[in-house]
């Protein structure tokens, strides 16, 4: 893909569905005791890898050409035992989410992924979980897929998150519908809360207080109508490309703004960012707006501590916008980027400096000297969806064309995502 610089970027625009919500609706209404129906679903190949494990387990789900599914719910105990490997691509949710759900089912299951989820360390989830009474074995001392888990009668927890995880947290949730007693688990810092939101909306009984959750098990969930609200990681491009590119004004439709994910508008604010949220109603509990961006004159900042959870996915954009910032921008941490789809800081940092961005790694983050003249280069996605589309936007600033290698990671979380940049591009 070659990308042209731009003197100006205008419109209004749509971002895909919200890949955790879509992730979410499926698993949850797999085993809710009737039709779940889904309005605004994220067709990406991550979401999609969890729809084809759902069948495996013999959930019957028809998919729309409009983004619509169709979940034909079974019930709590109503999965079967797959004849075949769960195989969830490139997809950590769809992995972790599992693991918790396949634990307490009645039958053995193995999940697998590609070669990226391979490497990604599974212990996270499996150790609390093994806690709760599951089996479950695989390479690397049980903590890397292939990974076997044989159903097991389970035991409600009182668990401390060494790290705010929504995967680890969701996956527990998931496993405590299962078990016999109550679940308390107590994050670090807050995590993303889709998990609470929604498995609330379909009856189950979880209680928040602060960083403590309380699961009480319930003998059945209900099919609901979820609307999947506009993705904040995919509007997270948009929304620094209309601050950085000069002359812009950007407007993002129905964009989720839940509270634990606005971490990136919190941050780009205080840089000096003119970013107007408007229209904002709740849809399942999960509140909306539109987001309107204008071109702005940008400062460094220190991004660290309890922020970091609510703008993980966020931060390889965050840098792109700081590299256009006056001033230093010091990134600390954020040590979780390292078990993404690749080593996010180390792919930022090499990416970012073709550019001619000064930026350095450090253990836990970056530091980024912004301000400097940004040059056309030959980028790399390293199969990272969130590479290739900051890669993308920082491209816009350059004084010649850059070309990204690997566009088709985008299709994990943004299908059509060039094709909405060339609409504002002018």
């Amino acid at each position: 893909m070659i990308i042209h610089p731009s003197k100006f970027l205008k419109g209004e625009i749509t971002v895909p569905g919200d890949k955790s919500i879509s992730h979410r609706a499926v698993i949850f209404g797999a085993i809710a005791n009737g039709l779940t129906e889904v309005d605004g679903f994220l067709m990406g190949e991550d979401c999609l890898s969890t729809i084809e494990c759902f069948r495996k387990l013999g959930i019957s789900i028809e998919v729309r050409p409009d983004n619509k599914v169709y979940v034909y719910g079974k019930g709590l105990y109503g999965l079967k035992a797959p004849d075949d490997i769960l195989y969830t691509g490139n997809s950590g949710t769809t992995t972790r989410l599992l693991l918790g759900l396949m634990a307490g089912q009645s039958f053995a299951s193995i999940i697998d992924g590609d070669a990226s989820i391979r490497k990604r360390p599974m212990k996270r989830v499996i150790t609390p979980l093994k806690r709760m009474g599951a089996d479950i074995s695989g390479q690397d001392h049980d903590n890397l897929a292939p990974l076997t888990v044989k159903g097991q009668l389970l035991q409600g927890i009182n668990y401390k998150l060494p790290i705010a995880s929504a995967q680890v947290k969701s996956a527990l949730l998931l496993a405590s519908l299962y078990a016999d007693g109550d679940t308390l688990l107590t994050e670090p810092e807050k995590s993303r809360d889709h998990s609470e939101l929604m498995l609330n909306c379909f009856g189950a009984n979880i209680r928040v207080n602060n960083l403590d959750i309380h699961s009480s098990p319930v003998s059945e969930l209900y099919p609901q109508h979820i609307t999947v609200p506009g993705d904040i990681s995919s509007a997270a491009y948009f929304i620094v490309a209309g601050l950085i590119v000069p002359n812009s004004e950007i407007t993002i439709k129905n964009v989720g703004i839940n509270p634990t994910r606005t971490g990136i508008i919190d941050v780009l604010t205080s840089m000096g960012g003119k970013i107007n949220v408007s229209n904002i109603r709740v849809l399942n509990n999960e509140p909306v707006a539109d987001i309107t961006v204008t071109s702005s004159s940008l400062t460094g900042t220190t991004i660290e501590g309890a922020i970091i959870p609510r703008l993980i996915d966020e931060i390889p954009v965050i840098a792109v916008a700081a590299a256009a910032a006056s001033g230093t921008t010091v990134i600390k941490d954020a040590q979780e980027l390292k078990v993404k789809e690749s080593n996010r800081i180390q792919t930022v940092v090499m990416e970012l400096s073709k550019a001619g961005v000064d930026i350095q790694e450090t253990d836990d983050g970056m530091i980024i000297k912004g301000g400097k003249p940004i040059t056309g280069a030959h980028f790399e996605s390293y199969n990272d969806h969130r590479i290739a589309m900051s890669t993308a936007i920082i491209a816009l600033m350059a004084g010649s064309n850059s070309t990204i290698n690997g566009i088709d990671a985008v299709n994990i979380s943004f299908p059509g995502f060039f094709e909405t940049l060339k609409s504002l591009h002018k």
